[in-house]
């Protein structure tokens, strides 16, 4: 049986204006049907935090931390808490709504998507496996966002190991396209990340910090020999792979096109309207 042949994007490391514009970009030419559906990697330069597209920044974001580490700060379009993308693979899935092995709800589509970042651990040699609710009360416990901090607690089929997060993803749905982008952790600075929050007071942020040891982990932390990013690309490329059962063909942006994202990103994430427009 012939596999469905899907392109493959390794933009490397890019501002963050341009990572966001790119899957928003990626997103409108699968909608009008010039792309086939798209997988991407790419990491941020400089390191930077992200927040989700309902998020407060007044309210919740400390932006002296943010200034002080020399962090990129962008508003996603996507939903979720913030995210420090540091030492991390990102990727994006663009594909249609209407793909046949897509479900139609948003939980189940995580799922189907995220088979292949948990094939990627597995070739990484890490037992992963999917965050279920198995109680009402874990249900409702998944809705309940009680901290800006994406990786303090698994969503719905979010990928843990050892019964911590390791990977955290947002997804949007827009013009029919699926668009879902999350963070590979490899490596991650505690401190700076509950920097770039505000708190009610001291004892609050070290109380959740503290939980936070316990609700998530960096891959490097679970594998005697630390993996490479080179590394996590191949493992994940693979794993998409086996887990959508697709084939992944590279592909570079043609001129015209990265002229077109350098438009939207100067324009949209780069102003301050859209990243601190609540």
């Amino acid at each position: 049986m012939t596999k469905e042949v899907w392109r493959y994007i390794d933009s490397g490391n890019c501002s963050p204006s341009f990572n966001m514009a790119l899957d928003e970009a990626l997103l409108k030419w699968h909608s009008e049907g010039k792309i086939p559906p798209t997988i991407r990697f790419y990491g941020w330069d400089p390191a930077t935090l992200s927040i989700g597209y309902f998020q407060k920044v007044e309210k919740e974001i400390n932006l002296d931390a943010v200034k002080k580490y020399g962090l990129g700060f962008v508003r996603r379009p996507t939903g979720g808490r913030a995210v420090l993308h540091d030492k991390e693979l990102t990727y994006s899935v663009i594909v249609s709504e209407e793909h046949p092995e897509m479900p139609q709800t948003v939980t189940e589509a995580y799922r189907v998507i995220s088979e292949g970042i948990l094939e990627g651990f597995k070739n990484l040699g890490l037992d992963a496996y999917f965050a279920i609710p198995r109680s009402d009360e874990e249900k409702q416990g998944l809705k309940s966002h009680r901290s800006a901090v994406c990786f303090d607690a698994p969503s719905w089929y979010e990928l843990v190991v050892e019964g911590r997060k390791v990977a955290g993803s947002a997804q949007t749905r827009q013009k029919g396209v699926i668009l879902q982008h999350g963070s590979i952790l490899l490596d991650l600075d505690e401190d700076m990340l509950f920097d770039c929050f505000n708190y009610s007071n001291d004892k609050v942020r070290e109380r959740m910090q503290r939980a936070f040891k316990g609700k998530a982990v960096a891959a490097n932390m679970l594998r005697e020999e630390p993996v490479t990013i080179e590394e996590a690309k191949k493992a994940f490329k693979a794993g998409f792979e086996k887990g959508l059962q697709i084939e992944l063909e590279p592909y570079e942006l043609s001129s015209e096109e990265l002229d077109y994202v350098k438009k939207i990103a100067r324009e949209k994430y780069e102003s301050e309207e859209w990243n601190f427009k609540r």
